[in-house]
């Protein structure tokens, strides 16, 4: 019963930890309780420049991942209605982003046997992403993204567009026909292959392409406030698009796009009837948390970044909450995955969002968009027909060289030699390793620096000075042989932190002079179960030698620990509870100095003398505790 007791205890504290930080259901209530015309106005008006930027984009997108344009659409239109209805920021706008569109596409194009079956999988692998998001959510798994070094997210989406660039060179040269799909999955064999195909480039799409491209470019210049990205589709299509759909000369079969109709539209469920259920979760799982850690990451430093321009209070797992949210609803409307867009969000904060609803606004346009889409196939117009694929390559490309954000990389490189070691680290592997499987190599570069860093516990010396007072030992004074070590810990005494902690200490044992160690821990943090375990051998290991330890300065958690542990019980052996005995001292906040006091009478009533030579162990490359 006992034991069943303390498993119950355990799980309610666990409970209790998660439920601290718990996420809010419906947040979009508060918002809706002081809701006017005026905001209403704003949003609207917000809500209509960025479907201008968006709609297009999501074709792009949905291009970009090797999908029907239907899929971004859908994306682009569920994500920003579902999103903000979750989300803590009022900013943000979720939907199909470059960096999740080309992961997609990057996976599937390694394994084709998948690919074949997307249409099927697409909607399973965007559910599975959704809930891990969600979950990770409620879990405070945000919370771990402050670890994850900037230079992470800098080096993946500049990999990412250099990706994004040599492929989308295929439609625009119209050297589709001439690449090799096996040898194109690696990102050298496909260069290769486009160094091949150069001297077959066919001049109509590139032709199409390039005046894509000066369109966009004047545009720019003239009318940089214009949605120049969706006029420079609109006027090509319209010239190029004409020419193409009536069969004029050289432009007869030039390759575009496929409108879709109304059932396209239809919300559809992923099929969990399928024989082969468990083994393509089992295949998609991987990507699934790559998409929702990317996009959940992506979102939290664009909620963030907006955040310090608005003065708002960001909120790391609400708003991963709302990406799990947005990609269950995109999948059950047949959409691809969503994520935070920075060009987006960007738009709608400068155009005078007011609320989160000027997202859901922005959904309700672009959905009526896609019903117009699809209802233009009815009407004998379908107007999707009329986009050629070597313009919307074009533009994407010209949209992928902006991801190279010079100034971050700039900043990434010079900062320190960690940065441009996860910099330089994870845009290499986003060359040469599927793209599912190059983000987390960043991040385990980058966590890896970051442990190296912060696994490593500072001893400092300490002496008494004439008056008493407990005070850092100086460089130059003159040290007596000790028979007592005062060792203060200061750092953070976790798992990373344990062994090189044991090992310190036991390299001050080995002098022969020391008797006891009197270990300070007022300064020690987030003790574990693997350094708990680390104290516990260093205690054995000195009784083993005839040698003391005794521990002060120890707050009350520390206490806790100890005691929940059963480690207090092992560093009490030997001591008398009637005479007050103890090889523990707690800390006081009035006087931190008097637990040392304490324990140096316990080291002394060891020694059997009132008098000892007191040593303590000094990093000198450290600095003295506060």
């Amino acid at each position: 019963m006992k034991l069943l007791r303390k498993i119950t205890r355990t799980f309610r504290e666990v409970g209790k930890h998660f439920a601290e930080g718990h996420v809010r259901l419906a947040p979009f209530v508060t918002s809706l309780g002081n809701y006017d015309f005026t905001r209403f106005r704003a949003d609207a008006r917000a809500a209509a420049n960025v479907t201008m930027l968006g709609l297009p984009q999501s074709i792009a997108y949905a291009a970009i991942a090797g999908l029907p344009i239907v899929y971004g659409i859908l994306c682009s239109a569920v994500a920003a209605m579902v999103a903000p209805l979750f989300a803590a920021s009022r900013h943000t706008v979720l939907g199909p982003t470059n960096a999740t569109a080309f992961m997609l596409f990057s996976f599937f194009s390694m394994h084709p046997a998948l690919a074949a079956r997307s249409h099927e999988l697409v909607p399973l692998l965007v559910l599975m992403a959704g809930i891990i998001a969600a979950v990770g959510a409620v879990l405070r798994v945000a919370d771990l993204l402050q670890y994850v070094s900037r230079s992470v997210l800098v080096g993946y989406i500049a990999g990412a567009a250099v990706l994004i660039i040599a492929n989308q060179i295929k439609p625009w040269f119209g050297l589709g026909h001439l690449i090799n799909p096996v040898a194109a999955t690696t990102f050298v064999g496909l260069v290769i292959e486009l160094i091949k195909g150069v001297p077959h480039t066919q001049w109509v799409p590139f032709l199409i392409g390039l005046a894509t491209l000066v369109v966009y470019f004047a545009l720019r210049k003239w009318r940089p406030s214009w949605p120049t990205f969706a006029l420079s589709l609109v006027i090509s299509s319209a010239i190029f698009g004409s020419l193409i759909q009536f069969g004029i000369g050289p432009f007869k079969g030039v390759e575009t796009f496929t409108t879709f109709g109304l059932a396209d539209l239809k919300p559809g469920f992923p099929d969990f009837r399928t024989a082969t259920i468990f083994t393509d979760i089992s295949s998609l799982i991987a990507v699934a948390f790559a998409i929702a850690f990317l996009a959940s990451l992506e979102n939290s430093l664009m909620s963030k970044t907006l955040a310090s321009r608005s003065g708002a209070r960001p909120d790391p797992n609400q708003d991963m909450f709302s990406v799990g949210m947005a990609n269950l609803a995109a999948s059950v409307t047949g959409g691809m995955p969503a994520s935070g867009s920075l060009t987006r969000s960007t738009l709608n904060f400068e155009s005078g969002a007011r609320t989160r609803f000027a997202s859901f606004f922005s959904g309700i346009y672009t959905l009526a968009f896609a019903v117009l889409i699809a209802a233009s196939v009815g009407w004998g117009v379908p107007l999707i027909d009329y986009v050629p694929k070597a313009a919307l390559a074009a533009l994407v490309i010209a949209l992928s060289f902006s991801l190279f954000n010079r100034r971050h990389i700039r900043i990434c490189l010079r900062s320190t030699r960690d940065d441009a070691t996860v910099l330089i680290t994870t845009f290499v592997a986003t060359l040469l390793a599927p793209l599912y499987v190059a983000i987390f190599i960043g991040v385990a570069v980058s966590i890896s620096l970051f442990l190296r860093k912060a696994s490593r516990p500072h001893l400092v010396e300490y002496e008494f000075s004439d008056d008493g007072e407990l005070r850092e030992m100086g460089e130059k004074r003159k040290r007596p042989i000790p028979a007592i070590s005062i060792v203060h810990v200061e750092g953070d005494l976790f798992f990373g932190a344990a062994e090189l902690f044991r090992t310190q200490i036991q390299r001050t044992v080995s002098d022969p002079a020391i008797q006891v160690i009197i270990l300070r821990l007022k300064n020690a943090r987030h003790l574990d179960a693997t350094s708990v375990m680390a104290l516990e051998d260093l205690i054995r290991f000195m009784r083993g030698k005839g040698l003391h330890l005794i521990v002060s300065g120890a707050s009350r958690d520390v206490y806790r620990v100890l005691k929940k542990s059963g480690v207090l019980l092992t560093l009490q052996e030997g001591c008398e509870r009637r005479a007050g005995e103890s090889n523990l001292f707690l800390t006081n906040p009035r006087n931190p100095n008097l637990s040392t006091r304490g324990a140096l009478k316990r080291a002394q009533q060891l020694l059997g003398t009132t008098k000892a030579d007191i040593r303590i162990f000094y990093d000198p490359n450290q600095a003295p505790p506060a």
